[in-house]
């Protein structure tokens, strides 16, 4: 029977390694996995998204904000599928490059505006572009002219009149002097005729009135015609 060949090493002066458990468990903990490039990177160049707590590298979370903004999308959810959490451009701006982070705020900024509706200043020789943001305040000033509007009825500022009240008008009867007849109409306690508009006082009598149009209403609740039965005004 042959005898087995002995294999002798290559270098008379190899050594067996020693491998260190600790520095090698130290290394591993100064690890962490991309979840967008799924590499092992150094922990000190991780982001991480605050709404969730997922963790990216640095720069594949500003390649990923990049992508995204080329896209038209300015805002950036997580990468991860089904996640809700949010990048916010206040947590990226040391990472990302300038005019990365320039365009984001451009983009949110038109994203903002065109989320709200937009009308013209009503003074006619202003016309400056507005947003309507649906706050409770009706009582707005334009910026360019200065002067007080309503922003829920987008007119000039209808003092002494509710908006409700404003809306009722007729086109033709918003005017500043139109706006003045009707607040000395309620203090007077005058009603409108329901057929010709006009304001119509009643000294004494029933409270059935007839108009110079030839309209005839109940002064309490300006229900047309004479035979009339109203439980609100209790004729």
């Amino acid at each position: 029977m042959p005898t087995p060949a002995r294999i002798k090493p290559e270098c008379s002066n190899s050594k067996p390694v020693n491998i260190d458990v600790e520095d090698a468990m130290e290394t591993f903990a100064s690890l962490f996995i991309c979840e967008i490039c799924c590499d092992a990177k150094q922990i000190r160049d991780n982001f991480i998204i605050k709404a969730c707590k997922h963790s990216y590298y640095s720069d594949c979370i500003s390649k990923f904000v990049a992508l995204e903004l080329q896209q038209n999308v300015p805002q950036i959810n997580c990468p991860v599928s089904g996640c809700t959490g949010v990048v916010e451009p206040h947590n990226c701006c040391s990472i990302l490059p300038p005019q990365v982070y320039d365009r984001w705020g451009d983009a949110l900024c038109e994203a903002l505006v065109l989320a709200f509706e937009k009308f013209y200043c009503p003074f006619k020789d202003c016309f400056a572009l507005l947003i309507d943001e649906k706050i409770e305040v009706v009582e707005s000033e334009c910026p360019e002219c200065r002067r007080l509007f309503c922003a829920k009825c987008k007119v000039p500022w209808h003092a002494g009149i509710v908006c409700s009240e404003f809306q009722k008008l007729r086109e033709n009867e918003r005017e500043k002097e139109d706006i003045l007849l009707l607040n000395i109409a309620n203090q007077k306690q005058w009603m409108r005729c329901p057929n010709c508009r006009v304001y119509v006082e009643r000294v004494s009598g029933c409270p059935f009135m007839m108009c110079r149009c030839k309209c005839t209403f109940c002064y309490k609740c300006e229900a047309r015609g004479t035979d009339h039965h109203c439980l609100n005004c209790g004729t």
